[in-house]
């Protein structure tokens, strides 16, 4: 199942997105700009083989729901977030204040 929902960060309404698959659940909180995701993201892919997209994105690990996202460290963020000023360790709402 997929669902859809507004996330308020700041007084900004994002999109979250939770995908339940068996054995897992996707997480993902977006902006115009970029997103912060579940362990599922691979950031050393984004970084590497993606690195001509500049994508603006960040994983936090351990995290089932929505609000654990946003309140979770960040365990690593692409090159393009880092440019931001978004480092490993910011909370995920932190995060995607500096993506607005």
């Amino acid at each position: 199942m997929v669902t859809m929902e507004p996330v308020n960060v700041g007084g900004h309404i994002l999109v979250g997105v939770e995908v339940k698959l068996p054995k897992t659940t996707l997480l993902s909180i977006s902006t115009g700009k970029g997103y912060i995701m579940c362990g599922a993201l691979d950031v050393g892919l984004l970084n590497e083989t993606l690195s001509d997209r500049g994508i603006i994105a960040a994983r936090a690990v351990g995290v089932r729901t929505l609000p654990q996202l946003l309140a979770a460290p960040l365990e690593s963020v692409t090159i393009e977030a880092e440019k931001l000023g978004i480092v490993p360790g910011m909370t995920g709402a932190d995060a995607l204040l500096h993506m607005l």
